[in-house]
């Protein structure tokens, strides 16, 4: 693939992340609530490790491993959380992530960025399926799920350990011939 676009919603600029949003990232995602309803963000968020997220970004989106993008509200050019796609190009599908700094949350924006994501994912990268799943415990991010299209496939009973505990998850996807951008 070549270099990752940068896509808009009404509200957000989704560009790829530089090196200057590390202190910001550490800031947003290493909020204790940002990181109990994550499974890969540690918490306290360590020195250095948003710069070396970020660095492995373009190499990743080159790859066709992978696209991430930072969430900025584009009034006033904050940055206020991150949404990215996992993909297996083999198999036509990626998994959804996202996280939205506690300050930004009940506001709309990780659903209006999450819907954008998913045209990019079919369009532009022809993808068939996109996934996402999500702690049972965390009903709001299913919620955006829900509302971006995604069909609720299935519960997982104790699928993965945060913090020593076994957590329940949520899983949805949606199919390309089910998007309606």
């Amino acid at each position: 693939m070549t270099g990752q676009s940068q896509l808009r919603t009404q509200r957000l600029i989704l560009r790829p992340f530089n090196i200057s949003d590390a202190a910001i990232v550490q800031r947003l995602a290493g909020a204790k609530a940002i990181a109990d309803t994550t499974l890969n963000i540690p918490h306290p968020y360590p020195d250095g490790a948003a710069e070396a997220w970020i660095s492995s970004h373009s190499r990743r989106y080159a790859d066709g491993e992978s696209a991430i993008f930072a969430l900025v509200e584009h009034e006033h050019g904050i940055l206020i959380g991150a949404i990215g796609l996992e993909i297996s190009v083999g198999h036509g599908s990626a998994e959804l992530g996202y996280w939205i700094g506690k300050p930004y949350w009940n506001q709309g924006y990780c659903t209006e960025a999450a819907g954008t994501v998913l045209r990019f994912a079919f369009d532009d990268l022809g993808l068939n399926r996109v996934q996402a799943r999500h702690f049972t415990r965390n009903p709001a991010s299913g919620r955006v799920m829900h509302k971006i299209g995604m069909s609720h496939e299935g519960h997982l009973r104790q699928a993965v350990r945060k913090w020593g505990k076994f957590e329940d998850l949520e899983l949805y996807a949606i199919l390309k011939e089910d998007f309606r951008s």
